[in-house]
């Protein structure tokens, strides 16, 4: 029984879910999962639908072509997507190993459907890593004079394999602001998330310093704004003035490997709509 994943947005208006939803109907799909939303401030309409075609000799691309006509109609933004085939992801990272050792054991466990096409790094640390998992380890050692010429890199690796999303993994460089555009909305980063805000280096340190009380973390879409692109999935532990630097800082691995690995199942599984500088997620 073949199964997919609409998901669209469009102008808000009258009807919509109807059409959809008849068109559906009509084809022998049955809905098992649906959801909406319509933002009053944005005045967009989101929509996700889990569907199985259960009858007649409809396909996947059939329904998709008939699909079209009505889409068109009413300015609709849509993908229909195989859901048995996992999406293909690139990771990028550093030296720190958390954010990665935790994707590789959630994928082992099947709880994120991804296949990870490569995994591209600055540093070697990682390697054997990555090289005993069977996966391929791309090494893109970036310099201030090299910068651009390993970033087109990175995008020739991604049209190669056909990458679909670029997760990174603690990858402790700052993207230019053009290859964020060309990622825009298909690249999720994770940071820290204090209050107040501590940059710079060893920031666990400095919110030991001024006594926090929440360590948190952030998973977000990469922007041309440093860490300030739409948020995906947060995740907050408390603590006290117990914790010296080295607790808060393997707490601080605990939230980040959450809410990063939240935010790629929520993005792989089509849950996640831009909306301006926010964004719409179906859980």
């Amino acid at each position: 029984m073949s199964e997919f994943i609409l998901k669209a947005s469009s102008p808000a208006a009258s009807g919509i879910v109807a059409k959809v939803t008849s068109y559906l109907f009509e084809r022998g799909c049955y809905i098992s999962e649906l959801a909406q939303f319509d933002d009053q401030d944005s005045g967009r309409f989101f929509m996700r639908a889990v569907c199985q075609i259960r009858e007649g000799n409809d396909t996947l691309a059939t329904i998709r072509a008939g699909f079209a006509p009505i889409a068109e109609s009413i300015q609709m933004t849509w993908q229909l997507v195989d859901r048995t085939v996992p999406m293909k992801v690139l990771i990028m990272a550093s030296k720190f190993d958390h954010c990665l050792d935790d994707l590789l054991y959630r994928l082992h466990k099947g709880e994120i459907p991804m296949q990870i096409t490569a995994v591209v790094a600055n540093h070697l640390d990682l390697r054997p890593m990555v090289e005993r998992e069977g996966i391929r380890f791309i090494y893109l050692p970036v310099t201030k004079e090299n910068k651009r010429q390993q970033e087109q890199e990175v995008l020739r690796v991604i049209e190669e394999t056909g990458t679909e999303l670029v997760i990174l993994a603690r990858y402790m460089q700052i993207l230019s602001d053009e290859l964020c555009q060309v990622l825009r909305g298909r690249a999720i980063n994770i940071h820290h998330s204090f209050l107040p805000g501590f940059k710079g280096a060893r920031p666990y340190h400095q919110a030991h310093e001024r006594g926090v009380k929440l360590i948190g973390a952030t998973a977000h879409y990469v922007t041309a704004d440093l860490d300030e692109g739409p948020i995906i999935e947060q995740a907050v532990q408390p603590v006290d003035h117990t914790y010296s630097p080295e607790a808060l800082t393997a707490v601080g691995r605990d939230t980040e490997t959450v809410a990063l690995a939240k935010a790629v199942k929520l993005h792989v599984e089509h849950r996640v709509f831009l909306d301006g500088n926010k964004t719409v997620v179906f859980k």
